[in-house]
């Protein structure tokens, strides 16, 4: 077994500067990083979305020693035995399991705490990168990711709580240990990026708006839409009264006109028009939409 990435949970500010804290906050904490962790994992080396962490196959999660002078946690993911995605024989040095995990998990995080995340200069390049060379990669769509972070959302939720429930805590980070490098997982989780998750507004009365298809999954109806006004794609659900036939035809073909102009680099086409209720944080941050009428 190998140690291919470590996470670390490090809190700051408060009573922890002075190296304690909220023993219940903290265990709460703990269980959702394992939780996220777990979930973002399997889906990674397994290419399924579970909901419980005990359901996690091909790896475990240990906990490491933490470093003095610090309150901090390090969980290091250890591969069984044939949990590769590559064939024997054929993987290069630099495995990709670890960067493809951290990748995903720092795409959950973020995702979840409002910061959202050009998946095709991240996530896609790699994927491609490594199925060039030879790996046998799962679905690591947007589409599933952003099932995982719905899963997720509640576990990162928890790791707030030192922060906002016993306040032993300012802040946290998490960060990620790769062949020696430390980067860092997302943004710091603070009292604002719990508000962001905690309190959902749904405005009164829709909104129209214009954007394209970025990605969408036909068995939940739910996807994201790159709108001309944010300058970036939303999440969106569509409304009973939007999943007919002709509906789900123009989303569909928005998608595929979408993917067309990013293989190809042509003209922009693909736009739709949306009839919305939006949902947003405390702070007025547009979380997603709920669509209810769909045209062209």
């Amino acid at each position: 077994m190998i140690h291919p990435i470590q996470f670390t949970l490090s809190y700051k500010g408060s009573s922890a500067d002075a190296y304690e804290i909220d023993l219940y906050d903290v265990a709460q904490a703990l269980v959702g990083f394992q939780r996220s962790l777990a979930l973002t994992t399997h889906l990674v080396l397994n290419g399924e979305i579970i909901t419980q962490s005990p359901s996690l196959k091909g790896a475990r999660i240990l906990a490491l020693p933490p470093r003095p002078g610090s309150w901090e946690i390090i969980a290091g993911i250890v591969l069984a035995v044939g949990a590769g995605i590559y064939k024997i024989g054929t993987a290069p040095k630099d495995t990709p399991i670890g960067h493809l995990v951290r990748s995903a998990y720092d795409y959950v995080v973020s995702e979840t705490l409002g910061v959202p995340v050009d998946y095709d200069k991240t996530l896609r390049q790699q994927i491609e990168t490594y199925k060039r060379q030879g790996a046998r990669l799962p679905d690591l769509s947007v589409s599933r990711l952003d099932s995982l972070t719905e899963k997720c959302e509640r576990a990162i939720k928890e790791m707030h709580r030192p922060i906002v429930e016993s306040e032993t805590a300012q802040s946290a980070q998490v960060t990620a240990t790769i062949d020696k490098k430390i980067v860092k997982v997302g943004n710091a989780l603070t009292s604002s990026t719990y508000q962001y998750i905690d309190q959902t507004h749904v405005a009164d009365s829709p909104d129209t708006l214009e954007g394209r298809v970025s990605s969408y999954n036909s068995n939940t109806f739910k996807g994201r839409i790159f709108l001309k006004d944010e300058g970036r794609p939303v999440p969106f659900e569509l409304k009973e009264e939007a999943r007919n036939a002709l509906s789900v035809a123009q989303v569909t073909n928005s998608l595929t006109m979408n993917a067309r102009f990013r293989a190809n680099k042509k003209e922009i086409q693909g736009f739709i028009t949306v009839k919305a209720f939006k949902n947003t944080s405390k702070s007025g941050q547009l979380k997603s939409l709920t669509i209810i009428q769909v045209s062209t």
